[in-house]
């Protein structure tokens, strides 16, 4: 399904030059919001346009776009730039003014990369349906360590749960006796 769904944006941007004459990125990048927010759907995370980021530097950016569910947690940023950008250097700007590179997806219309925490995951053309959609599922299944973390205890925690019955339901036994 989701090859489908890159694929559709492939067409609409197609259309958009068509009909527009344009390739610039203000032209464009609403075809790629509406695709990540798809990819974003089934997760039950929404992607929100140029929500602002405090950097490590203490100013603010603001991501083309903020990929976040119900609890208002991040999950990944979006950077949209233009076919005639030099994406390399325009990544290396954004780094340089403190944007967030945990789980950061930069785009040109031509090229997607793919940065997790500090590294380059990938890098595929956006002509590539089938390599972008697996782009585009490792950036949106992207799990905060801290999230993960969290998850693992909650799930030791449910598997402790009986042992723990037992050893209160033994204490109480013990406590009704010589009380």
């Amino acid at each position: 399904m989701s090859r489908l769904l890159v694929t559709q944006y492939q067409s609409d941007v197609e259309k958009i030059i068509c009909y527009g004459g344009f390739k610039k990125e203000t032209s464009i990048r609403n075809a790629f919001e509406r695709l990540l927010n798809d990819y974003c759907q089934p997760r039950n995370y929404l992607l929100i346009p140029e929500l602002d980021f405090k950097t490590k530097f203490n100013t603010t950016v603001f991501p083309d776009g903020t990929i976040k569910d119900a609890i208002r947690l991040e999950h990944g940023w979006w950077e949209s730039k233009d076919q005639y950008d030099r994406l390399d250097v325009e990544i290396e700007k954004k780094f340089a003014k403190g944007y967030p590179d945990e789980n950061i997806l930069f785009e040109d219309s031509q090229s997607a990369v793919l940065i997790q925490n500090s590294r380059e995951i990938g890098r595929v053309s956006m002509l590539d349906a089938d390599a972008l959609d697996r782009l585009l599922n490792v950036f949106v299944d992207y799990e905060r360590p801290e999230v993960r973390d969290f998850r693992a205890a909650i799930t030791k925690f449910k598997e402790d749960i009986p042992s723990i019955l037992e050893k209160l339901r033994e204490t109480i036994q013990i406590a009704e006796k010589e009380n």
